[in-house]
């Protein structure tokens, strides 16, 4: 295997049996042991001086505690089929579990001091870099529970509904499809199988989606008792903790109100037919008389290159480049550290992320690279996550994170950035007309396809409350919520009833997919802004990720002119949505 296409994480540690690692396992636990001896029921008496001093040692704990844990988790992911790998990260889960647990008391105690004592703290300016996290934890007071119950939950959620998470990622990740390519039977990953989406040939990509479904619904029994799982848990810990409704927990976290997500569904929602009018053009295009599920990505007959990955890294850093020398280099660091994971294989987890890892650890990349025009996009979009979490690194640990409204600002925002530099570079119609397409595609994904998620993920839950769901029921939930979007224009191919089977968002987070429509609309706006602004909008872009999460995303997005709570903000995305197609078609 080529070593520069897979990531380097001897900075991290030297190797999963190295001393280094086991002494920070240990230091994590004797830290921990002494931060609890100190603070443990003293919190609610400590002045500002001496609550600042017990933030700033807590933040040393969580940094401290997060360096082996986020090495367990690289290093299972990049090959969950390694027992040296799985009994790491087994390790790993148990020990964050149990630390978090023995810190429980500081949290619970923030939350459950005092109103008009945490208020004289609050309004200190010792306190002022923490004020956002202290009000955020407050803001869950209503919702906590003793130590002693919430010790208790953590603890049993190891062999509940974390087990389920971790049998769903293995079990995914071992997967393989035999698929006949040019006469060739031939073993392919996940990955591998989903590139085929964006194969010239239809009759082969309706084979590879098939084959791909079919495969999961031959496990049906198992993902339907994992979905059930994390539905039933999510359930309860709503019973236990008097949420009112699935989402709550989700968009108090977010810091945006129950209202402002709905009004940005139904927005969404209302713009459905904007999906659909491409769809048909999509078809014309194809010369295809209606698209099935299957064809959505297809390239035109004149797109179908493939690009090597030194041309995709070139690509996406001058992207960047255009945009800010800064944000060139910060892209290219990626690569020049050895920080990305490149090229699908058994074992590796499938699609990308990027893992934010602290402020003092720089993040790392995981891509599946095939080769096509979308996987150049993905790298633009995962490099945004890094350098969000690069340009945070100013924050502390416990400002460090983006709120997940915000978390996928970036990640779009480079995506344009590369749209734009191949559409300025391009002088063939034909491949404009690709390219213009792509775009169009990765906006009707990014908003209009994670909202049709975030419905079938409310409605399961909804749902599971009244009993358990069968594989059928899920089938036809999926089934429904995706017919709303395609409506006449796209025929859904029979196996995508098991399309809901493969989604690991609905299973390792409650909710998040509504960010990308959130973060779609908010990159729209502001990328409009900065084709009118250039050099000025780039320290206020700039700011807005550095900002991390140390302030509410109102208050981040405030110097952008921003309001999210005004719904014709949201329209505005698909205004610009809306102009696009009607770019295409003069194309046509």
């Amino acid at each position: 295997m080529n070593n520069d296409l897979t990531w380097d994480t001897a900075p991290l540690y030297p190797s999963p049996s190295s001393p280094e690692l086991t002494s920070s396992f240990e230091a994590g636990t004797s830290q921990v042991a002494a931060f609890r001896e100190r603070y443990r029921t003293k919190v609610a008496e400590l002045s500002a001086e001496a609550l600042l001093e017990a933030l700033r040692a807590y933040e040393t704990l969580q940094e401290t505690l997060a360096k082996p844990q986020l090495y367990a988790h690289l290093l299972f992911a990049a090959d969950s089929e390694s027992d040296e790998n799985k009994r790491l990260s087994q390790k790993s889960s148990e020990f964050g579990n149990l630390m978090g647990r023995e810190l429980l008391f500081f949290d619970l105690e923030i939350i459950q001091m005092d109103e008009e004592a945490f208020k004289a703290l609050l309004d200190d300016s010792l306190l002022a870099p923490y004020r956002h996290f202290l009000d955020v934890l407050r803001k869950f007071k209503s919702h906590t529970l003793s130590e002693r119950e919430e010790s208790l939950l953590a603890q049993k959620s190891l062999t509940g509904v974390q087990a389920f998470c971790r049998l769903f990622d293995e079990v995914s990740a071992s997967l393989r499809y035999k698929l006949e390519i040019d006469g060739e039977e031939k073993e392919l990953t996940g990955e591998e199988v989903l590139a085929l989406l964006h194969h010239p040939d239809a009759a082969l990509r309706e084979r590879a989606f098939g084959t791909f479904l079919k495969r999961h619904e031959e496990h049906e029994i198992l993902f339907s008792a994992v979905f059930n799982n994390v539905a039933l848990d999510h359930s309860q810990d709503l019973e236990l903790r008097s949420y009112a409704h699935p989402m709550e927990p989700t968009n108090l976290g977010n810091e945006i109100p129950t209202p402002v997500v709905e009004s940005l569904m139904q927005v969404s929602e209302s713009n459905y037919h904007l999906a659909r009018e491409y769809f048909k053009l999509k078809a014309q295009l194809l010369g295809m008389p209606r698209l099935k599920n299957c064809d959505v990505y297809a390239p035109l007959t004149d797109s179908g290159r493939k690009y090597s990955f030194d041309e995709a890294r070139g690509m996406v850093v001058e992207g960047y480049r255009g945009f800010s020398a800064e944000f060139a280099q910060l892209a290219d660091s990626f690569f020049l550290e050895r920080r990305v994971d490149v090229l699908p294989r058994p074992g590796k987890s499938g699609g990308a992320f990027c893992m934010g890892m602290t402020p003092s650890l720089n993040p790392y990349l995981l891509l599946n690279f095939t080769g096509n025009l979308r996987d150049v996009s993905t790298i633009a979009h995962e490099v945004g996550h890094g350098i969000y979490f690069m340009l945070a690194q100013r924050q502390t640990m416990l400002n460090y994170h983006p709120p997940l409204p915000l978390a996928e600002t970036a990640s779009v925002f480079g995506e344009m950035l590369l749209t734009r530099l191949l559409l300025e570079n391009e002088t063939d119609v034909a491949v404009k007309r690709s390219l213009l397409c792509a775009k169009i595609e990765d906006i009707i994904a990014t908003t209009f396809r994670q909202n049709v998620l975030t419905r079938f993920e409310e409605r399961m839950h909804l749902e599971r409350k009244e009993g358990l769901l069968t594989a059928q029921q899920l089938c036809d939930i999926w089934w429904e919520e995706n017919g709303k979007l395609y409506g006449d224009a796209v025929e859904m191919i029979e196996p995508y009833r098991f399309g809901w089977s493969y989604i690991s968002h609905f299973i390792h987070a409650r909710f998040y997919c509504y960010s990308y429509t959130c973060a779609e609309l908010l990159v729209l706006s502001l990328y409009q802004r900065y084709l009118k602004e250039r050099e000025s909008f780039i320290p206020i872009y700039r700011d807005i990720l550095a900002d991390g999460g140390s302030r509410t995303p109102a208050d981040t997005l405030a110097p952008a002119g921003i309001v999210m709570s005004d719904p014709g903000f949201w329209q505005g995305g698909y205004d610009l949505l809306r102009d696009l197609i009607e770019e295409l078609k003069r194309l046509l």
